[in-house]
């Protein structure tokens, strides 16, 4: 049997503290009054990534937009490619999609881009799904009347709404947790941390490769990568002033050999 969703009251609480364990110091008493609206109107979830802050707004998730037309028995999604507006040579594609609330619906449209110019390098050679998976959410997103952005809108800031395959690697940065596991691959967890709290890529790599004793970051092995994250995360949540702090040595460190 599928589990029945929690009830809204139930979720708010859940979502309220989940969103302060998660993002602490972001949570504002506006933002966590936007979180309750959203919950009681669309049903999203935190812990299950629904929903995500970034940079002090609320941004909602491929996932949250595709189970909440679940919930409210969307007939049908449709996606299409746009030959005349795409370019295979140039990894440029638009999609358009359409969403069909009921079977008497007319239908709601929306329409998705994607080059390697307004990608993340995490997802460079999967822009077409990129495009089509934007496509979908702008059309969910006018189906049911949401009016914040997604999360796989945001430009070169996007992360992948799915684990996309990635190629064997022996270090432990671009090694994939494994093809059944839905998991994100280490470099995306990692870039993640670094946009959630906003944190300097250069200085967070070279931290990095202090911490693992290699002489850069993609000749560590996967294990410590993996600590490494886990530090990085524990840090920045906890005490966030003194990881900047922390970083910023290597900035002064490199100005010194410099």
């Amino acid at each position: 049997m599928i589990p029945k969703a929690p009830r809204i009251s139930t979720l708010t609480c859940q979502n309220v503290a989940r969103a302060k364990a998660q993002w602490p110091g972001e949570c504002s008493k506006s933002t966590l009054h936007a979180l309750r609206e959203l919950t009681t109107r669309f049903g999203f979830s935190v812990c299950m990534g629904e929903i995500r802050l970034l940079n002090g707004a609320w941004y909602v998730t491929n996932s949250g937009l595709i189970r909440l037309a679940n919930r409210r028995r969307c007939r049908g999604i449709g996606s299409r490619l746009i030959p005349e507006f795409s370019d295979r040579v140039a990894c440029r594609w638009v999609f358009s999609a359409t969403v069909y609330k009921s079977s008497r619906s007319k239908g709601f449209v929306g329409y998705g881009d994607a080059d390697p110019s307004n990608t993340s390098p995490l997802v460079r050679g999967a822009e077409m799904r990129v495009a089509e998976t934007r496509a979908v959410n702008r059309a969910l997103r006018k189906a049911y009347g949401i009016g914040l952005c997604s999360v796989e809108e945001l430009g070169s800031f996007s992360t992948p709404s799915q684990s996309f395959a990635a190629p064997p690697h022996s270090n432990g940065l671009h090694s994939s947790n494994g093809s059944n596991s839905g998991q994100p691959r280490l470099r995306d967890q990692l870039c993640l941390l670094i946009r959630q709290y906003n944190l300097d890529p250069s200085l967070v790599k070279a931290y990095a490769a202090d911490f693992c004793g290699t002489a850069t970051l993609k000749e560590a092995s996967r294990d410590l990568v993996e600590s490494f994250i886990s530090e990085l995360a524990t840090a920045a949540r906890n005490d966030r002033d003194s990881l900047l702090c922390k970083l910023n040595s290597y900035a002064q460190s490199a100005e010194v050999k410099a």
